[in-house]
């Protein structure tokens, strides 16, 4: 049996409670929000700062690249320019090789023209000879020329 002071005083403990949960409801609501916008935050900044790091990545990548590209082109460069100029040293080495024997042939030639006689006809052979040596003369000027 309650008097009516009990029940209005039992209402106001209900009232009391019922107030107190409502807070708690809208705090917890807040404590929420406030929890999701936490996270959200920290995954938004954890994906702008792989962006930036992934772009920072690519532009170290590619200038290291190019730097090492520059270099082996200069090495290649280099390379090719040593080999060019062996294979003139080499071209101008066996056209002079070619006109000491071509001179030497001329020289053969004149003395045989001065001694031959009836009896022997060399001078044929030694214009083949000579005619073969200026064909070559003329090929290794021709791939001398092609180099240059």
């Amino acid at each position: 049996m309650s008097t009516p002071i009990e029940a209005k005083a039992g209402s106001s403990v209900a009232a009391a409670r019922s107030a107190k949960s409502a807070k708690a409801a809208k705090s917890s609501k807040k404590t929420y929000l406030i929890f999701f916008s936490s996270w959200v935050l920290l995954i938004a900044t954890g994906v702008l700062g792989t962006m930036l790091y992934t772009e920072q990545l690519k532009k170290q990548l590619s200038s290291e690249l190019a730097s090492q590209t520059e270099l082996q082109l200069q090495a290649m460069q280099a390379q090719y320019q040593e080999q060019l100029e062996q294979l003139k040293v080499s071209v101008n080495a066996d056209m002079t090789t070619l006109q000491t024997k071509i001179d030497s042939f001329n020289e053969l030639l004149a003395f045989t023209k001065d001694n031959a006689n009836s009896k022997t006809d060399n001078s044929n052979q030694l214009y083949t000879q000579l005619a073969e040596v200026k064909k070559k003369l003329d090929e290794l000027k021709q791939n001398l020329d092609v180099l240059k």
